[in-house]
């Protein structure tokens, strides 16, 4: 390990290596991007790699955590997304050092992290969609994500030419996502295009937003025609969402919420783990599971009653009962 190379600042090392996250989309950028000049560089800009200790890194993580009520002005605790964004930042940076030989080994990997503790999901009923599109703004738009379970940027980057109205099917190939002030329009999560049904109840709903439009229109616009922008959910006198939901008195959700929705609605209407994964766009079958495990459970009561079906018909259940004590 050269000496020189080793008393390198973490600064410079992170502000290059943000410059080599070119493969993130402008929506994953901006989040590591904030962290590093927020979070990262702020603690760690100054100190050479070759004085970063693991209790230090500890510490620094605890404290983000926990924040610290004392200090001036006082630092309000960091939920446990944003400290393992920081922490995976300062440890990439050091992953790199440590191939660049500046370092033998990472000292920020093996700490103890916060968990992420996910929130329960709110799942509204038929009727209570519905209700709610009456009272929005956007009536397609609101039955659109909670019947197909399309991600918000994927549905107000749809264009006319991507409605199959014979077949009821969504081509999925682009999604507009709001980065700050500006619209990005690239590719759907993960790269890849796929197509989703939708119901025939929506075919008027759809052919409505269609009509007078062009093939390459978009199909929900906003004021200015251009791209609708993410409802603000926190703010009733700004959000059409927000206004509709306390209108239609339903538990209260997020745009995002009805893609949930939409996930029960399929698994209540007998669909498998493989057909949601594909409807949401997952990357496997266990992320959906994952995600959603809390819809599968009844499929574990009916393995169960399956089994006791299967060994009654077979006649076989007790030639292997141990016979009574005594």
């Amino acid at each position: 390990m050269d000496a020189t190379a080793a008393r390198a600042l973490i600064g410079p090392l992170g502000d290059a290596w943000l410059a080599r996250q070119t493969h993130l989309k402008p929506s994953s950028f901006r989040p590591v991007e904030s962290a590093w000049r927020n979070h990262v560089r702020p603690a760690w800009g100054h100190v050479a790699v070759s004085d970063v200790r693991k209790t230090a890194v500890q510490q620094w993580v605890s404290e983000m955590g926990a924040g610290d009520p004392k200090s001036v002005p006082p630092r309000k605790p960091k939920g446990a997304t944003l400290v393992i964004r920081a922490y995976g930042v300062l440890a990439s940076v050091l992953d790199d050092a440590v191939s660049d030989r500046r370092m033998l080994s990472n000292p920020a990997r093996g700490i103890s992290l916060p968990r992420k503790v996910r929130k329960p999901h709110v799942y509204l009923s038929h009727e209570q969609v519905h209700e709610l599109a009456a009272a929005s703004k956007y009536p397609a738009l609101v039955l659109l994500l909670a019947y197909s379970g399309l991600r918000w940027g994927e549905a107000t980057a749809l264009r006319v030419r991507h409605l199959d109205m014979l077949r009821r099917r969504l081509l999925i190939e682009e999604n507009a996502v709001q980065v700050g002030s500006r619209i990005e329009v690239g590719t759907p999560k993960n790269h890849k295009k796929r197509t989703v049904p939708f119901p025939r109840f929506l075919l008027d709903e759809l052919a409505a937003q269609c009509e007078d439009k062009g093939r390459d229109a978009l199909v929900f616009t906003g004021a200015d025609g251009r791209y609708l922008r993410l409802a603000r959910v926190h703010d009733d006198n700004m959000s059409w969402f927000a206004g509709a939901v306390k209108r239609s008195g339903v538990p209260r959700v997020t745009p995002h919420d009805l893609r949930h929705t939409a996930a029960s609605f399929a698994v209540s209407a007998g669909a498998n783990v493989k057909a949601v994964q594909r409807m949401l766009g997952h990357s496997s079958a266990a992320m959906t599971l994952d995600v959603y495990a809390d819809l599968f459970d009844g499929d574990l009561d009916a393995v169960s009653d399956a089994l006791d079906h299967a060994v009654s018909a077979a006649s076989v259940g007790k030639k292997w009962a141990r016979p009574d004590a005594g």
